[in-house]
């Protein structure tokens, strides 16, 4: 699965909402296997059907309610997607990154989830948006000083996209960061935080030097906030970039 990518369902969510199981049977056409829901809670015993239907595993999942009343039933949605690799999407209050004492409180909370997932046999990773790179604590990225906050058992997807609009080196991070990224989020375009996405390789990412840095066996997952043209389209271009060699019609 990891050298296979993957596809964050947010990138086709109107497309899912008009016709599931057709919408995931074009991405196992373009080459896809794997696929990444963006919010476990929504028929997650559902979706894992449709997704197996169209020859599909759920590499990952995120929840943006890890952090409320719905904690255990998000877990307990992952471990029905059929994965173990359980993704905090958003959910953390804002200042959650700003100084040091917000940092060390946002630890404890991701802590104490990482403990609790693992009575679901999960692992937790945190996915990062451009805050967490624009705020600065000790004279570091929040995101890498809060690396050194957690315990080991958390992780890191990193969305390469949002790290670059905040700031970031982005190969240099995932060097620093090395095996604690599972997963990683694959954009391209103007590296602005409103702009529509384009296919890997033809924006201003600089994603081969990106995917050079990825660990080897982290998962490759694309994901398209918005495209101002067919997203199947941006979707079939993107996996050819990531394997030339089997690339296919969309």
């Amino acid at each position: 699965m990891s050298n296979s990518p993957a596809v964050n369902l947010w990138t086709i969510r109107d497309e899912l909402v008009a016709d599931r199981s057709g919408a995931l049977r074009r991405l196992a056409g373009l080459g896809y296997r794997g696929v990444e829901p963006f919010e476990a809670l929504d028929d997650p015993a559902g979706l894992r059907v449709a997704a197996e239907d169209a020859g599909l595993a759920v590499c990952s999942a995120h929840s943006h309610r890890f952090f409320t009343a719905d904690r255990d039933a998000a877990l307990e949605a992952v471990a029905t997607l059929g994965t173990d690799l359980a993704i905090v999407g958003t959910g953390l209050p804002d200042d959650a990154f700003t100084g040091r004492a917000a940092l060390e409180r946002t630890a404890d909370a991701l802590n104490a989830l990482a403990e609790r997932a693992a009575g679901y046999g999960l692992r937790i990773g945190y996915h990062n948006y451009w805050s967490e790179f624009t705020a600065r604590v000790d004279g570091r990225h929040a995101l890498e000083a809060l690396a050194d906050l957690v315990t080991p058992d958390v992780l890191f997807e990193i969305d390469t996209y949002w790290a670059a609009v905040g700031g970031a080196d982005v190969p240099a991070v995932l060097h620093r960061l090395g095996a604690r990224v599972p997963a990683v989020h694959l954009k391209d375009g103007p590296i602005t935080a409103d702009a529509p996405h384009v296919a890997l390789g033809r924006g201003a990412m600089p994603t081969a030097e990106i995917l050079a840095a990825t660990p080897a066996g982290a998962l490759r997952i694309v994901e398209m906030k918005a495209s101002d043209g067919d997203v199947f389209a941006a979707l079939a271009a993107s996996h050819a970039y990531l394997n030339p060699s089997s690339a296919r019609p969309g």
